[in-house]
């Protein structure tokens, strides 16, 4: 190869060839180059130039290149779309590589692979989300999912079927997912389902055995029953994890938190389809706008947001956590001038967690450690203020607040206020920290007013005043004298003192021991001062990083205060409630409303309307009415209300009692999935399905136009029996819509089934909505009358109204067939359109009426005129 290639070009091919699967970033100086295939790829997917740099076996080799600086954001869109990165840095500077000779190739080496779940700067994150890195383990038939995000160090783990690998991973939303070579076929398709990248490890990376070992020595433990107990599968998932980060951050581990166990019994089961439905974190964009995350995230930090999410994606069933969660935020509502203080001091908190991962991963800088500062000084300042009476869960958080003021000190007094990103800039340590430090900065900064100061006091020591300290290339810095006063300087005591340089025509020259070593000090003095810095860097990052435990748990503590302060913020805005929560099976909510909605109403200062739904006593409401009546808004408002009443949150009524919902399930709405060949039918027959099988006594679910996508009695028939099973075997709690009127005698053959409408009125030909659900059932679906307001032409919405009066018609008298086949429905010739007539008196009266020219007086005079026309037509 050496007769093919360059010395750097095979050092390329050589590091290339460990990484196959990455983008291979190249140090080169300034620049990150590219080569062969590599640079074809990441020329295209940025938009770059591609140029060639030479030949290799006689084809010229492709090349790109991005500057350092700005590589992160190359990174993010080579990530996003479907890339990973393998960065190479120098590993010495070409003076170290040219020592071990002249045509030496600078050590370089990968520091890190950038994957979509190992992310950690905050240009390449978005700070209120968290990024998931997850793994997958199945160990003798037994599943575990085990996920991680390194820039916050949150660490999780939780025993999960196959069949409950898709509903946890739509919770999670993971980035990246980590499976092993043998069950590659088995998971791809739910983790693509969930929009994460696909990641096969080997085998050993999930050897249950082994990893115990890993994690042990990861935690410097020597069992982990400390922090639980763990299913074999569990390990196996989580050794994964730590096994690819190994991997990918080169033996840089991040800080981890010790691992949680989560239960699935905890939490409030949704799954995919439902989350997608109800629009809980993301809109149906797949972006934040829309969602109901959106509308009640009134947070003041990144961590409180993420807290708040990772709630709203995992609502409690725990009864006890629920109320002590309420009572938190009931506090900070009735306390509002402690609420506003809080949101005045958590503004200026910084994101603790991910400025601690960055530090423990060498990836951080000087303002990583003014922000922890920060975040310490704040949390001071918020425990300083707080009342003594508070609510359990406030009351242990406000304990964590404490504690790290000998690190506060040390930060304080070791850094200035507002230092430079990077530790290499160097300027970030605080004057008076240390002497040295001072000194060589005032070397550096001050030469030439030291060398002043050194010249005064040669004079005075020589008792010549015409004594001058100069600087040239040759002799470096020097002491000159006129040659009259040579002899002096050249004799006792003096010449002890000054040592003779050079002599010419008019000066002589000298130098002292202590010019000498002024002079190195001075051009060295930027080197030591960044040296020095660089050494205090690493002493400051060691101890931050020693109170890490502390650190996260100081974190967690002011994510909890922002996150009730918010809750109560939006309960006062909105005039939310607080929800009563029971073991039963009530739930009866009085002027509901839905908040997404609600919210984008606001602006044009239309009314929502609330409504009631009392769940209770007759545990499954059959809601008919038009389309566009507003049934989709009512289903999906009264789970919202369940789901932020188990987050701990107040609820958008007058009142609610509810007891605790194990799973929310929500089929409203649905489309072909073209990538599984399913049309919109089989989609709902799916969804419904999984309702059906799945859905217990606690469970509420809303279903909305079951067997709409089939002929008429099929889906009638389907929508009945599932309602039946509803009622008969899941004997959960319900919302079901629908346009079968047919079953709404369903309500006098099953004990807790009721009927409610919304309602409509009509009014000329016209259909208005009301918005209001009450009992009873609707007398038609105004299904022509929708149409009409949809923009139908008025000859389809004509002949429309023909076949429908026919069809009931014959309906009622049991010949609809008949009816049918007398409709010519395809006659080309087409209906006659309505005969044009000729303008009443009053009609042709009020086209020459201008109403803003109307007084009052005239405008009553005209309402009797208009009125005696009438009279006189009749």
């Amino acid at each position: 190869m050496s007769g093919t290639v360059t010395p750097m070009m095979a050092q390329f091919l050589e590091i290339k060839a460990d990484h196959p699967d990455a983008l291979l970033f190249y140090r080169m100086g300034d620049f990150y180059e590219l080569f062969f295939d590599d640079a074809v790829v990441a020329a295209g997917a940025l938009d770059i130039t591609l140029t060639k740099r030479g030949k290799h076996l006689g084809e010229d080799i492709a090349m790109c290149g991005v500057p350092h600086h700005a590589a992160e954001g190359y990174f993010l869109t080579l990530i996003r779309k479907g890339h990973r990165v393998a960065v190479c840095e120098q590993l010495e500077s070409p003076a170290e590589a040219k020592k071990r000779g002249y045509k030496a190739v600078v050590k370089r080496g990968v520091t890190r692979v950038v994957t979509p779940g190992t992310l950690t700067e905050d240009s390449l994150l978005d700070a209120r989300r968290h990024n998931f890195l997850a793994a997958y383990a199945n160990v003798r038939g037994a599943g575990a999912l085990a996920w991680v995000d390194i820039s916050t160090g949150a660490f999780s783990v939780l025993m999960c079927d196959e069949a409950k690998l898709g509903p946890e991973l739509a919770r999670l939303s993971p980035k990246e997912v980590l499976i092993s070579e043998a069950s590659e076929g088995d998971f791809t398709t739910i983790i693509a389902d969930a929009g994460a990248a696909v990641t096969v490890l080997g085998n050993a990376a999930f050897d249950s055995t082994n990893g115990e070992k890993r994690l042990n020595s990861l935690y410097s433990v020597k069992s982990l029953e400390g922090f639980g107990t763990f299913e074999r599968a569990e390990v196996a998932a989580m050794a994964a994890v730590v096994e690819y980060l190994d991997i990918t951050q080169k033996g840089k581990l991040p800080l981890l938190r010790p691992p949680m166990r989560e239960k699935r019994e905890a939490a409030m089961q949704i799954d995919a389809s439902t989350r997608k439905s109800l629009e809980l974190t993301h809109g149906m964009n797949g972006g934040r706008a829309g969602s109901l995350l959106s509308v009640i995230d009134k947070t003041q930090t990144a961590g409180g947001a993420r807290l708040l999410e990772r709630r709203l994606s995992s609502p409690s069933r725990d009864l006890s956590e629920i109320n002590a969660r309420q009572d938190a935020v009931a506090f900070c509502l009735e306390k509002g001038d402690v609420a506003a203080l809080l949101e005045d001091k958590l503004r200026e908190v910084p994101d603790l967690d991910r400025a601690l991962s960055r530090l423990s991963l060498e990836r951080g800088g000087p303002r990583d450690m003014t922000a922890i500062r920060s975040a310490i000084s704040q949390a001071r300042l918020i425990a300083d203020a707080l009342p003594m009476d508070m609510p359990e869960a406030l009351a242990k958080a406000a304990q964590d607040l404490i504690g790290q003021e000998p690190l506060l000190e040390l930060l304080d007094d070791a850094l200035i206020a507002e230092p430079p990103l990077l530790s290499r800039d160097g300027g970030f340590i605080a004057t008076g920290y240390d002497a040295e430090l001072d000194e060589f900065r005032a070397l550096r900064d001050e030469g030439r007013s030291v060398i002043a100061a050194l010249q005064s006091r040669y004079a005075e020591q020589t008792e010549i005043s015409g004594l001058k300290v100069k600087h040239n290339n040759v002799l470096g810095y020097f002491v000159e004298v006129t040659a009259t006063h040579s002899a002096k300087m050249l004799a006792a005591p003096l010449s002890e003192t000054f040592i003779h340089r050079q002599t010419t025509a008019n000066q002589v020259r000298f130098t002292t021991v202590e010019l000498s070593e002024l002079e190195t000090r001075i051009l060295n003095a930027g080197g030591r001062c960044l040296e020095i810095e660089k050494r205090h860097y690493s002493r400051l990052s060691a101890s931050i990083i020693d109170q890490a435990p502390n650190l996260f748990v100081l974190a967690r503590a002011l994510s909890e205060f922002d996150l009730n302060a918010a809750l109560a913020r939006l309960a006062r805005e909105e005039g939310w409630t607080r929800p009563s929560m029971t073991s039963e099976r009530e739930f009866l909510i009085t002027g509901g409303r839905h908040p997404v909605v609600e919210a984008a109403l606001k602006p044009s200062g239309t009314q929502f309307v609330a409504n009631d739904c009392n769940l209770s006593e007759e545990s499954i409401w059959l809601l008919t009415g038009p389309n566009m009546a507003g049934k989709s808004t009512y289903l999906r408002q009264n789970a919202l209300v369940a789901v932020l009443a188990q987050i701990g949150a107040f609820v958008p009524a007058k009142s609610a009692t509810i007891g605790v919902v194990s799973q929310i399930f929500s089929r409203v709405g649905a489309s072909d999935d073209l990538s599984k060949g399913q049309s919109t039918f089989m989609v709902e027959m799916v969804e419904t399905a999984a309702i059906l099988n799945q859905a217990d006594d606690r469970a509420l679910v809303i279903l909305d136009e079951i067997g709409r996508g089939t002929a008429t009695y099929d889906g009638l028939s389907i929508a009945w029996a599932t309602l039946e099973h509803l009622h008969d075997v899941n004997r959960c709690r319900a919302l079901f819509a629908t346009h079968y009127h047919e079953m709404t005698s369903l309500s006098d053959k099953l004990d807790t089934v009721a009927n409610a409408t919304v309602t409509v009125k009509e009014w000329d030909g016209d259909v208005i909505f009301l918005h209001e659900v009450k009992r009873g059932t609707a007398d038609r679906s105004y299904g022509v009358q929708v149409a009409r307001l949809a923009g139908l032409p008025a000859k389809v919405v004509a002949r429309a109204k023909v076949v429908l009066e026919a069809l009931e018609k014959g309906e009622r008298e049991g010949k609809q067939k008949a009816v049918i086949d007398d409709l010519p429905l395809f006659n080309a010739t087409p209906a006659p359109a309505p005969q044009k007539t000729a303008p009443s008196e009053v009609e042709a009266r009020l086209k020459d009426i201008l109403p803003d020219d109307l007084s009052p007086k005239e405008a009553l005079d005209l309402i009797y005129e208009l009125r005696g026309l009438v009279k006189t037509s009749e």
